[in-house]
């Protein structure tokens, strides 16, 4: 069999193993891979040798700046470019020092702070993160080195997404290396994976250029329905337009040269939306290359003559786009959520499955205020993502497994009596041993969670943030019990006493008796499951406002603080960043809405009923009688809707006075039916927009 030929341009302008190898002394690039694979505290006195060979790196790859790029709390990222030129004695020089590499100054007051930082208080640090390799941003006519760092205030505090990322990471890093202590598993290096499933849409631009509320908002604030959407899905997995592969295939060239294992492309299930799937990368990378791929869609879009809609909901009718967020955990590059073949490693597993369960029951606030905006507003519970209400999905399989070590009696599947942790073997769980559950917002997938909940323009850090505290709570909330139990301190693995395991069974079984009402199999989109989840004392924030409160919870304040992932103040700044941005788009949506509404909209149905009355006017000034009653049917129909028209608008205006969120999107909507409406009514020639019928077929 012939070998697969390698992709010679993968990485090509990432800083990653193969570069370091090329530009670094021996000693020094150990040191730094040892940094990156096994998270090992940076030797700074390395700092300045690493410097040194990135500039020449990039150098050698076109570039002529760099910048510190960072994920500022905006929820996009950020980049500040210096020149390498510097002038000494009168000549220049293309200079980067080891300063320049670990340490950047940007303007912290330009960016949202959450009263962290008043105006005149600027200035702000950014600090490499060597565990997310520097890499080649490409333009028109140049490249920029961009170094992957961290950004805080002169006083500390967090001012991105990335800092709380890492420390949620070395917070679980923590608490499964107890856990694992326990069990008498050797130190081993916990990793956390993910996978984001990047959903989006495509517009030609020509469109997009004559939509002002795609321009300023990212999604159609009117449009009536085409005759044809999603109902056929024959748009689901089918032939990839040639445009669109076109788009796609320089899409996954740019990617792969970033690094970032772009895997799977296929259509989704709306008209003009597709999907972009990666391999699985370690946590904080994966992360980073997410804001990379949303990045190089955008970019690429343009070149074709396409605009890239990252928005949740763009248009009404059709499916949102979400971003699937595959996690799990692994110890010394064992999967904690693979079911193993032997008695220990299921302990382990069912451990780990028990702390999740724990995690996301005790936690469903924060996990929902985690993926809150104003654009996954309109996505979750609409019968086509996850309700706002969080629960686990778990299988059949799995279910039945979790139900019997709960009341400690034989699963169908097994011989045995009783199903005993630690003793017997787990019925063979195949990744794909159940049918896939796409109405649950957690659901357990052979070997990962899939946490379904977040939009396609979040930022995956902030998800990844709680769910990796929550996890590290739980588990050491195990962990202490495992400890109480008096059984623990064995060396080696298998070597567990009796009581050992029949003290961790009593304990899986107590965090399942208290927490097993978040686990649901069922279809989430049914009213009667909201019904049901109510019941069970499942929270059901229905959109931001409600589900940011999460974030003011004394209790989660502590969490947050026991495990130094945010202080109270860094929390409290967050509350505030997110209520400010959800008030200001839904402001900036309800004047946009109004001004399309008066300035393009109002004009347009004034001239079709100005025309209408008089072409009645003259039939009956000619006393035609044909045709006489179906213009004055139209006449009153266009009439009555520019009353409605004129109505709506004044109670938007009213609402955008009040600055009420909730008010400016019910008058939106109000107004957006009235619009959808006369869009039947007024001539094609007359329509000021481009319609669905262009937008999700004419790409």
């Amino acid at each position: 069999m012939e070998e697969a030929k390698r992709v010679t341009s993968y990485g090509a302008d990432v800083f990653g193993a193969e570069a370091i190898k090329e530009y670094l002394p021996k000693e020094t690039a150990k040191k730094l891979q040892s940094t990156i694979e096994q998270g090992t505290p940076l030797d700074p006195q390395i700092a300045g040798e690493v410097a040194h060979a990135m500039k020449h790196w990039a150098m050698d790859r076109g570039a002529t700046h760099y910048t510190h790029w960072f994920l500022p709390m905006t929820g996009s990222t950020a980049e500040k470019h210096d020149s390498f030129l510097e002038i000494k004695n009168g000549e220049p020089i293309m200079a980067f020092s080891g300063k320049n590499l670990i340490v950047g100054e940007p303007d912290a007051s330009s960016f949202p702070s959450g009263g962290i930082r008043s105006t005149f208080e600027a200035r702000g640090y950014t600090a490499w993160d060597p565990t997310s390799p520097a890499f080649i941003k490409r333009h028109g006519n140049g490249a920029t080195l961009c170094i992957p760092t961290a950004f805080c205030a002169y006083t500390g505090e967090a001012l991105d997404k990335k800092t709380p990322l890492l420390r949620s990471i070395q917070a679980l890093d923590r608490s499964v290396k107890r856990l694992m202590k326990l069990f008498g598993r050797p130190e081993a290096h916990v990793g956390c994976t993910l996978g984001a499933e990047q959903e989006y849409f495509l517009v030609d631009k020509k469109y997009w250029e004559k939509r002002p509320d795609l321009v300023m908002t990212g999604r159609t604030l009117f449009g009536a329905s085409a005759a044809k959407g999603q109902q056929l899905e024959d748009h689901y997995f089918g032939t990839i337009p040639q445009r669109i592969l076109d788009f796609m295939n320089d899409v996954e060239k740019e990617l792969w040269k970033l690094g970032i294992p772009a895997k799977t492309r296929h259509n989704e299930v709306a008209p003009a939306q597709f999907e972009l799937a990666p391999q699985f990368e370690e946590l904080n990378l994966a992360c980073d290359h997410n804001m990379l791929v949303m990045d190089t869609l955008r970019n690429v879009a343009e070149k074709h003559g396409l605009k890239c809609l990252l928005h949740e909901k763009p248009y009404a009718g059709v499916n949102g786009s979400g971003k699937h967020n595959n996690w799990s955990v692994n110890y010394g590059g064992v999967n904690l959520l693979d079911p193993g073949s032997d008695p220990e490693q299921n302990a382990i597993f069912l451990t780990m499955l028990c702390a999740i369960i724990e995690a996301v029951d005790k936690h469903a606030d924060l996990l929902r205020a985690a993926v809150a905006g104003a654009g996954n507003d309109h996505r979750l519970g609409a019968n086509e993502a996850p309700p706002a209400v969080i629960s686990i999905y778990l299988g059949d399989q799995l279910a039945e497994v979790v139900d019997c070590l709960e009341k400690g009696v034989a699963a169908k599947t097994k011989k045995s009596a009783k199903l005993k942790v630690g003793v017997d073997v787990l019925p063979p769980l195949p990744r794909d041993a159940t049918d896939r559950n796409r109405t649950s917002p957690f659901a357990f997938t052979g070997n990962k969670f899939e946490f379904r909940a977040p939009g396609s323009s979040v930022c995956c850090a902030g998800p990844m943030t709680v769910l990796n505290t929550i996890v590290a709570e739980a588990v050491d909330r195990i962990g202490d019990a495992l400890e109480a139990s008096g059984t623990t301190g064995k060396a080696k693995p298998g070597e567990h006493t009796e009581a050992f395991h029949k003290a961790l069974e009593k304990i899986l079984q107590e965090t399942l008796a208290a927490h097993k009402r978040v686990i649901f199999n069922g279809n989430g989109y049914e009213a009667d499951w909201i019904e049901e989840a109510a019941k069970r004392g499942l929270p059901n924030a229905a959109n931001t406002v409600e589900a940011l409160e999460a974030l003011a919870k004394k209790e989660n304040v502590k969490l947050f603080e026991k495990y130094g992932v945010m202080s109270a103040r860094e929390l409290a700044s967050r509350l505030e960043i997110f209520r400010d941005e959800y008030a200001q788009k839904v402001r900036i949506e309800g004047v946009c809405a109004r001004d399309i509404a008066s300035e393009m909209i109002l004009p347009a149905v004034k001239a079709e009923y100005v025309e209408t009355v008089d072409a009645f006017m003259k039939a009956e000034k000619c006393k035609i009688s044909s045709g006489t009653a179906a213009l004055k049917e139209d006449a009153v129909e266009i009439g009555t809707g520019l009353d409605h028209l004129k109505c709506g608008l004044k109670k938007l205006d009213e609402a955008l006075a009040a600055a009420k969120p909730d008010a400016v999107l019910t008058a939106m909507t109000a107004l957006r039916t009235t619009i959808d409406r006369l869009e039947h009514s007024v001539a094609e020639s007359k329509w000021p927009l481009p319609k669905y019928r262009d937008m999700l077929f004419l790409y």
